[in-house]
């Protein structure tokens, strides 16, 4: 991964140049920013260009050996540590039990998300987790000495997904890391990151893509020719996958839409019989995709709530979203908004504790029947 292939984020790469050429690399670094905004992408081309043995000026040569085996992610002195799930083969699985799959998403597009990632290998009712056995693995091959680069590189995508107990094992190796040792952590909620590994990194704030980079990115796609880029870049805010995703909807959030609107039709209508077929639906389809979409049901409502103020600025809704809300919105105002945000909170929370779905969903269902006519 080169730096110019990473989006934007100019004035980041800048800074990450420019610690190496002067000799000032932190051992433990924390990538922070919103999702889509290039955080995996920055951190591989920083790695790279640490090992790299003929670094140019504003990034990696791509000829020495080291920067060819970064380009297939087989150098030896990289390492990655991502969340994954426990399944019949792996009972105490590890991240590089989903090596492959984790290499196959990064070469499709680094700008993949927790729910894509979790699609790729195959999540049901689990939750995706950096487990406490993990810790054991990281420190044996960070005891290990470098095979080729004067680094050794871990990369650790989404660290607030990690046991308590993993991250309680790790703290010691961040603290007093083996000699030439470099940690990366890139998070989307570094309030969720245990406050003692937080304190003991770097902090590297990666904002969202400035709009100019984002179009310049987006009018390259071939799949983008029809589309109002300005319209693309203003609803992304930043994000590349967003972008990606305005121009070809995902199932996930196409199914989003549509339980949403049933859940408000319905519970508007008091229609319990389709309300109990709804609450059936959504138990039923896994534990990180309910998450997904409660989290899309508190955009959704904030969405709809800015929507009554007739300025298409501060709205951020695909076409299929706007066109719903143009009757919808006026039900979402300032008597329900707080309590309705709650109540998906409240479910959000519960479901991540690994409470009853049914029961979950049921009492949202009852909940939103009752605020929906307000």
């Amino acid at each position: 991964m080169f730096f110019k292939e990473v989006i934007g984020q100019t004035a980041t790469k800048e800074r990450l140049i420019q610690s190496v050429q002067g000799e000032r690399v932190s051992h433990a670094q924390l990538f922070a920013g919103p999702e889509g905004t290039g955080k995996l992408a920055l951190a591989i081309a920083y790695a790279q260009y640490v090992a790299c043995t003929n670094r140019q000026a504003n990034d990696s040569c791509g000829e020495c050996p080291s920067c060819k085996k970064y380009r297939k992610l087989i150098h030896p002195d990289i390492h990655f540590v991502f969340p994954v799930i426990k399944t019949k083969k792996f009972d105490k699985p590890v991240s590089d039990n989903f090596l492959e799959d984790w290499k196959m998403m990064i070469g499709k597009n680094p700008y993949f998300n927790i729910d894509q990632w979790f699609d790729q290998i195959g999540v049901e009712n689990a939750q995706g987790l950096i487990y406490a056995h993990q810790s054991e693995e990281i420190i044996r091959k960070l005891n290990l000495k470098s095979y080729e680069s004067e680094y050794k590189v871990m990369i650790i995508w989404l660290p607030e997904r990690m046991h308590v107990a993993c991250a309680n094992k790790l703290l010691k190796m961040i603290e007093e890391p083996p000699v030439k040792t470099l940690f990366i952590l890139i998070t989307e909620n570094e309030e969720d990151i245990i406050s003692t590994i937080r304190s003991r990194c770097q902090l590297i704030t990666i904002p969202p893509i400035d709009p100019v980079s984002l179009a310049k990115a987006v009018s390259a796609l071939p799949e983008a020719e029809g589309f109002d880029v300005k319209t693309i870049v203003h609803l992304a805010r930043g994000n590349y996958g967003k972008a990606l995703e305005l121009l070809q909807p995902d199932e996930q959030t196409l199914f989003n839409l549509e339980r949403f609107k049933e859940l408000m039709r319905t519970s508007y209508g008091r229609k319990f019989t389709d309300l109990f077929k709804w609450v059936e639906q959504v138990a039923g389809i896994g534990r990180e995709k309910q998450k997904n979409l409660l989290n899309y049901f508190l955009m959704i409502l904030r969405e709809n709530f800015i929507y009554n103020l007739k300025n298409k600025d501060l709205t951020f809704m695909n076409e299929q979203e706007e066109e719903f809300s143009k009757r919808f919105s006026p039900f979402i105002n300032e008597r329900n908004i707080i309590e309705l945000t709650e109540v998906f909170e409240t479910a959000f929370n519960h479901i991540g504790m690994n409470g009853s779905p049914r029961i979950i969903f049921t009492d949202v269902a009852f909940k939103i029947t009752k605020l929906i006519r307000k």
